[in-house]
């Protein structure tokens, strides 16, 4: 049986936790992200399963849209100069509480992510011990 990792992460600018007690994804805590649209803004509610592509919004948004995504407490926008390598979207950036950090595509129906590590021997241990692999 494969082994689920719940990833809990942080702002990367203000460094406030991005976790939502209160709104569940698959019984879990999820990621809230403010979005924005050409025409709208709202909520996205992301699955802290790391690989798990499940979403909730209160918008409605179109598939293949690209969605610009800020932290709910700073306001300020996770884009990163760092592009999708599969559709070529922006990618947005959330630290991970453990060490590292996970990187999605902003562009709906594009499953992309990774997680990368800056320092690899300090951040992988965090994230190990953590996660137990």
């Amino acid at each position: 049986m494969e082994k689920e990792v719940s990833i809990s992460v942080k702002c990367p600018i203000c460094s406030k936790s991005l976790m939502e007690e209160c709104k569940l994804v698959h019984n879990r805590p999820s990621v809230k992200i403010n979005i924005e649209t050409t025409h709208d803004r709202g909520v996205l509610w992301l699955s802290c399963v790391y690989g798990d592509c499940s979403k909730e919004m209160d918008i409605e948004i179109a598939d293949g849209e690209v969605v610009d995504m800020y932290c709910p407490h700073c306001n300020k926008e996770l884009s990163i100069e760092e592009t999708c390598t599969e559709c070529g979207a922006p990618l947005v950036s959330f630290v991970i509480k453990a060490g590292g950090a996970v990187r999605i595509c902003s562009r709906k129906g594009c499953h992309n992510h990774h997680i990368i590590f800056k320092e690899i021997g300090t951040e992988l241990s965090k994230f190990y011990f953590e996660y137990g692999f």
